[in-house]
């Protein structure tokens, strides 16, 4: 009898008739779950960091759970078909499926962890919100390859982008922090994967991530964009197998690959400090990653055609107050200037790091994909949640 009562006598749970949403956020390599109330408070919350597809702890969690109303995912691929959050019934699941060849890292985690969570609650409304979706607003001038006629015709060929649930809170909280109505936004999204994005008015004018999440920023195991002709040359005259590029662009390139400790950011700045044996290779490592980061930070101001306001993001740009000074330095002619003790502070949390009278505002913005997954799905389902 007191375990029917139990989320009665729990003050920490509301109701049966609650409004909560489960967020499912899966990654490549990660597996966040949060439960959130209508207003936005977390009433549980469990991470797995170096996640390896265990959908154990979703079963785990939803057990542990106040009623829901709706369980949120993070799907990182809506190719051509989906674009805004859709409600998960009928062939939409087969749908999500199907476009893993697109986002091989990510897709294949998102559909298992959705079959479980309908598995342990098959009755609860389930909506999937995808990482494309905030970038179908981008132009055909922005989104189309050069590539032959014939081919964009017969395939679905097109810059997608990724990231686009963390770029969207990130420029609808930037607006509201700087209390200006439509601000020129480049989001920063720097963890593991990383991209950036170019905001106006809540929509995406462009992002630095294409066809798929490999394009793009030097990243953590990821090569960024790099000369099709290389991996031509790789395949043909090397004789590489694609399979073996595939693998080598996506799991042993970008920080990993330049200078090793599994491209973690935060071995890389600690072996640039003197006396490191690996210096030169973890400073050499670090220019590169920042050139790639500074060159398309101006690309994106390019396409906005001037900048409001600089978001950084994701476990690096919120963490690491090292690589928010560089870009600031090497970005010093479009306005951008930083407090340094207001940098250096600013760990993990919501912060305003511009110097005094700086033409452009510096932000830090912790990712929230949470907030917005949730956001989406209550905008899907009717009637309102």
């Amino acid at each position: 009898m007191l375990a029917r009562l139990a989320p009665f006598l729990n003050p920490t749970m509301p109701p049966p008739d609650s409004s909560a949403i489960l967020v499912v956020n899966t990654g490549s390599s990660s597996l966040k779950l949060s439960v959130l109330a209508a207003d936005e408070t977390q009433l549980l919350a469990r991470n797995v960091d170096d996640w390896t597809g265990d959908v154990a702890p979703i079963a785990s969690l939803i057990k542990e759970a106040p009623p829901l109303a709706a369980v949120g995912h993070r799907v990182v691929h809506g190719g051509t078909r989906f674009r805004g959050a859709t409600r998960i019934q009928g062939d939409v699941l087969a749908g999500i499926q199907a476009l893993s060849p697109f986002a091989p890292l990510h897709q294949p985690n998102a559909f298992a962890a959705i079959r479980a969570a309908l598995d342990a609650q098959p009755e609860v409304p389930a909506v999937a919100c995808f990482d494309t979706a905030y970038h179908s607003t981008l132009s055909e001038a922005a989104a189309t390859y050069a590539l032959p006629g014939e081919w964009r015709a017969r395939w679905p060929v097109r810059r997608y982008g990724f990231h686009g649930l963390s770029h969207a809170y990130a420029a609808r909280r930037a607006e509201a922090l700087l209390g200006k109505r439509h601000p020129r936004v480049v989001s920063c999204h720097l963890g593991s994967g990383a991209s950036l994005c170019a905001s106006l008015a809540g929509k995406s004018i462009d992002t630095t991530m294409g066809f798929t999440p490999l394009g793009g920023l030097v990243m953590q195991t990821r090569s960024g964009s790099i000369d099709p002709g290389l991996v031509l040359w790789l395949i043909e005259e090397a004789g590489l197998a694609p399979k073996t590029v595939r693998e080598g662009l996506l799991t042993r390139s970008g920080l990993a690959g330049l200078a090793g400790h599994a491209g973690d950011m935060r071995a890389v700045l600690a072996a640039r400090e003197p006396g490191h044996p690996d210096q030169a290779q973890a400073e050499l490592a670090f220019e590169i990653y920042m050139h790639s980061l500074t060159q398309h930070i101006a690309g994106m101001c390019a396409s906005l055609g001037g900048l409001d306001a600089l978001v950084f993001t994701g476990g690096i740009g919120e963490h690491a107050p090292v690589v928010r000074a560089a870009a600031a330095q090497a970005l010093g002619f479009l306005g951008i200037a930083l407090d340094d003790a207001a940098n250096v502070a600013a760990i993990g949390t919501e912060a305003n790091i511009s110097a005094a009278g700086a033409a452009v505002q510096t932000l830090v913005i912790p990712a929230r994909e949470d907030l917005e997954i949730a956001r989406e799905t209550r905008a899907v389902l009717s009637p309102p949640l």
